[in-house]
């Protein structure tokens, strides 16, 4: 049987004597996209940052392309085709969008900034354009452009409308439909769940640290409001 693509085991990471994940067990398949779900303060974004490399683990496993990766270094990481985009995007503020996207391009030895060009048009229009004078839609595309220039296999989204405004929230609907057209694996942190649920296959709901419950969009049928009670309520 073939191994997922990605596969967290009794995932456990502490600040202190604070246990922010407690056990935490999922995975994905190569071409799946799902959305990580929970109230604030339930691990979520924690949970991101300990598969790439961000947060430290005190216990269970994280294994990815058939390798165990807990424990790895960041840039070890990213080189093995796992990139996380961040609520704050961590972009270059003073450089051109075009530099922006070619730093992305060395972690893995390079990627089509053309292609990425092709996939954002209006970033193709404002290449020379210093990325702080972009809206925050443009730049969350420089960061996503960014990631796709290291040709990961698993892409990492931390509250990509975080602080857009409705119109632009609808744009990221759009960039998440086209990450999904390029048959990328995606696990999405977002609290708007229409947008999470939209770009997803499955769901998964952390509490308390811990996966709670999980299960395929399409059972849902449009109908949300069991899945809200269960997260907020």
């Amino acid at each position: 049987m073939r191994e997922p693509l990605l596969q967290v085991s009794g995932l456990r990471v502490a600040f202190g004597a604070r246990e922010v994940l407690r056990g935490v067990e999922f995975s994905l398949e190569e071409g799946e996209a799902v959305a990580l779900l929970g109230p604030n303060g339930s691990g979520k974004s924690t949970c991101l940052n300990a598969i790439s490399g961000f947060a430290p683990i005190v216990g269970g496993t994280i294994r990815f392309a058939g390798r165990t990766i807990s424990g790895w270094p960041v840039h070890r990481i990213v080189r093995a085709g796992v990139v996380q985009v961040s609520q704050s995007r961590d972009l270059f503020p003073d450089l051109s969008v075009a530099d922006n996207l070619e730093l992305g391009a060395h972690a893995r030895g390079g990627g089509d900034v053309e292609e990425v060009y092709r996939l954002f048009p209006r970033l193709s229009e404002r290449r020379a354009q210093r990325v702080r004078t972009l809206s925050g839609g443009e730049q969350q595309m420089v960061a996503i452009g960014r990631a796709l220039m290291s040709k990961p296999r698993l892409i990492l989204l931390d509250e990509p409308s975080g602080g857009l405004s409705p119109q632009l929230v609808a744009e990221t609907a759009r960039t998440l439909s086209l990450l999904r057209g390029c048959g990328l694996t995606l696990l999405l942190v977002e609290q708007n769940l229409g947008l999470a649920l939209e770009a997803a296959d499955r769901y998964l709901v952390l509490r308390d640290g811990a996966v709670a419950e999980g299960g395929a969009v399409r059972q849902l049928a449009g109908d949300y409001n069991d899945l809200v009670r269960s997260i907020y309520l």
